[in-house]
């Protein structure tokens, strides 16, 4: 048994079909079938079932493949243990970012990490908070920039900056009148929500101190929910469809150009969200964790208060 075996095992659970997973391990799918069945007959179990329509785990394949996986993500912790050893700032470097961090946040992190990391590859990817962390979890990531804390206990975190929320209005609101909003003055039924699975809703939510069970704004009192982008409910509040709360790293974006858009102060000054690196404990590369913190500390704007400088 080796790990080629192993990456074999993980294909065929993964694809269900052997064809692709062969694609996928640049191997020939007579190489790939005959491999797991020597794989299968050392074990002495059978981790697939076979028909001439479909493959599917056994029972106790799931759990083989499982530990698979485990083995396979100690190996290449193995080899970034030895590759940090030689140049901690180099090589692939796999970034995750919630879609409501990551438009905002990348145009001044990328020419930032550019200049200060020249030999990282990197790779960014945006998605919701929880997805971010089960990736990070698995080793498919190496740090997420999340606005939460980690709930996994694999998990540690570096907070990086703390971000206060502005009020967003039309253009005539009666709010728009003051310098300041408090956002209990703001009616339920305008404000404007992202859906669930975004973090900065739940974070909205808490800042207005909102009832949870205020679900839809129709008959119940409660904030609307869209089911689109920031940029989309920005377009709705500029066309004077409702409030919204925005991070402050947005308004160095595009749309505050807009005239039909007021942004003022959250009152209290508490409205906000602390923003942190995420990344396993026990992660080898962590000159190069510390060395992000501090970039991305340097680039924030300063709508948005750096913890590290």
């Amino acid at each position: 048994m080796n790990t080629r075996d192993l990456e074999y095992l993980v294909a065929v659970a993964e694809e269900l079909h052997f064809g692709r997973a062969a694609a996928r391990c640049h191997c020939s799918q007579s190489a790939l079938s005959g491999q797991l069945r020597k794989l299968e007959d050392s074990l002495g179990v059978s981790v697939f079932e076979r028909t001439k329509r479909r493959v599917r785990l056994t029972e106790v394949g799931a759990g083989i493949v499982e530990r698979a996986r485990d083995v396979l993500r100690q190996v290449e912790a193995l080899k970034a243990t030895a590759a940090a050893s030689s140049n901690p700032l180099a090589g692939k470097f796999a970034i995750g970012m919630p879609l409501t961090i990551g438009p905002f946040l990348t145009p001044r992190l990328l020419p930032a990490i550019r200049h200060y990391l020249p030999d990282l590859a990197l790779e960014l990817l945006e998605d919701f908070t929880d997805h971010l962390e089960e990736q990070l979890a698995a080793g498919e990531l190496d740090v997420a920039i999340l606005a939460t804390r980690p709930t996994h206990t694999t998990l540690d975190e570096i907070i990086v900056y703390d971000e206060p929320f502005w009020v967003a209005l039309p253009h005539g609101h009666p709010l728009a009148a003051e310098d300041s909003v408090d956002v209990q003055n703001i009616d339920p039924r305008e404000l404007l929500l992202l859906a669930d699975g975004h973090c900065l809703r739940d974070q909205v939510y808490a800042a207005c101190r909102l009832n949870r069970g205020q679900r839809n704004g129709r008959d119940d009192g409660g904030p609307r929910t869209q089911n689109t982008s920031l940029a989309t409910i920005l377009s709705l509040v500029g066309a004077g469809s409702g409030v919204t709360l925005v991070p402050a790293m947005s308004l160095s974006d595009s749309w505050v150009t807009d005239s039909g858009i007021a942004l003022r102060r959250e009152q209290s000054g508490t409205a906000g969200r602390t923003v942190r690196l995420v990344y396993r404990k026990g992660y080898p590369r962590m000159a190069l964790i510390e060395k992000l913190a501090d970039i991305i500390a340097g680039v924030v704007p300063d709508t948005v208060q750096p913890v590290r400088r």
